[in-house]
């Protein structure tokens, strides 16, 4: 008769084999391959780092996009922009679109499906069915609309803003849009403002113009 503690043994073993196995392929399908990085626009070795602390919803948000825009236009070699969630209380679509961003970044999308939502800010702020809209911008990005609708609804993608949102308020972070440059908080006023302490970031020694 075979030693019965070596059946055990085995028994033990490939139970274990098996339930590392299935918690392994369970983790991969609850998250779909989603892989966590930070949204980054620009050149990844530019000296001179925007962080920008954002909420989808905010109308002062959208309304600080093209001059982000042509600040790494202008400079896309000394400056790179991080985009990091900061959806407010006050808005309640802007963790959602959050995530719907998140989720169009999984295919490598994140910042024009950012654009979409900035310039069409009013439509699906306004509409009672803002989904349907988030899942139209992403056919119009022609992504796996499938694929997308799993990343939305993943409680990862969910976690991931939750995690920008915290860090938000861990600095103590009331408003949106909150702007930091390489690693200070700025102080803007104006557009002005914020334009020139960028420029000078770049360049101390030349006096800029403000962008048109």
């Amino acid at each position: 008769m075979k030693n019965p503690w070596i059946i055990i043994g085995v028994l033990a073993i490939v139970l274990i084999g098996g339930s590392v196995w299935y918690s392994t392929n369970v983790q991969e399908r609850n998250n779909e391959g989603i892989v966590i990085t930070a949204n980054i626009k620009g050149n990844e070795n530019a000296p001179v780092t925007l962080t920008e602390y954002s909420d989808f919803q905010c109308p002062a948000c959208a309304a600080f996009q093209p001059v982000v825009k042509n600040i790494l236009s202008e400079f896309p070699d000394d400056v790179k922009l991080e985009y990091k969630h900061f959806p407010l209380p006050i808005h309640s679509l802007a963790e959602p679109a959050a995530r719907a961003a998140e989720a169009a970044g999984q295919q490598d999308a994140f910042f024009a499906y950012h654009d979409l939502l900035f310039e069409n800010q009013t439509a699906w702020s306004n509409t009672p069915n803002p989904t349907a809209l988030f899942f139209k911008y992403a056919a119009d990005l022609e992504l796996d609309v499938d694929l997308f609708k799993r990343h939305y609804n993943s409680s990862v993608l969910r976690d991931r803003v939750k995690v920008d949102l915290l860090e938000a308020r861990g600095l103590g972070l009331t408003g949106t849009p909150t702007f930091y440059l390489n690693g200070e908080r700025m102080n803007i006023e104006t557009y002005e403002d914020f334009y020139n302490q960028i420029a000078a970031a770049v360049n101390p020694d030349v006096v800029f113009d403000l962008i048109e």
